[in-house]
């Protein structure tokens, strides 16, 4: 049987220590870390990092994964569903939720993030310590919106896209899938081409 307060957190780097703080502050109260390149005896904030799920019982923990990079990430979740296991959903007790608003499975809303009234956030996205998410603003599934982000009303922000930190999207566009948006820049056109996008306003870097 699953108990409710064991979590077992996938990654243990900057973001799983995020993912941590998150969940302590929600009431779990026994933590693991599970990544390949744990060292023996290693441990995060107190609690141990193991190499492997099968060194738990998988049955008895609720799971996430606090990868940074959104192509593993998905992948970690769609194992998670393959092998049925259940799937946090994180968000921060100070984070602000607006009414009609649906956020997916397995995505993580950091400390004080606000997600305004009719939005939609997929599956298995990060909605970052302080990021903003206007009203009627829909992010697809496995995209990264940074810290301090903010996404203006009425904006559509495809899958695996990555927000950098700091950055502004104007109200009424599009970013297609597998689009990265750099550090500060300001996207005040629609994007339809994968590619890295810094600057302001934000240009095609590669």
């Amino acid at each position: 049987m699953v108990d409710s307060k064991k979590l077992a957190i996938l990654g243990c780097g900057g973001h799983a220590r995020s993912v941590a703080d998150v969940a302590l502050s929600l009431g779990f109260s026994t933590l693991c870390f599970i990544d390949d390149n744990a060292k023996p005896g290693e441990s995060i904030l107190g609690y141990p990092v193991f190499p492997s799920w099968d060194v738990i019982s998988p049955d008895e923990w609720i799971f996430f994964s606090a990868v940074g990079d959104n192509h593993k990430r998905k992948i970690q979740l769609e194992i998670l569903g393959e092998m049925g296991w259940q799937v946090a959903t994180l968000i921060s007790a100070t984070a602000t939720i607006g009414i009609n608003s649906i956020i997916g499975k397995g995505t993580f809303v950091g400390h004080h993030g606000h997600i305004g009234p009719s939005v939609k956030i997929g599956e298995g996205c990060i909605i970052n310590t302080g990021a903003i998410i206007e009203h009627d603003v829909c992010v697809d599934e496995f995209t990264h919106v940074s810290v301090n982000s903010t996404v203006a009303g009425s904006v559509n922000i495809g899958k695996l896209c990555f927000i950098g930190a700091g950055a502004t999207i104007i109200n009424n566009i599009t970013v297609r899938d597998e689009i990265t948006v750099g550090a500060g820049a300001c996207v005040v056109n629609t994007i339809d081409q994968p590619g890295i996008y810094v600057g302001v306003p934000a240009k095609k870097y590669k």
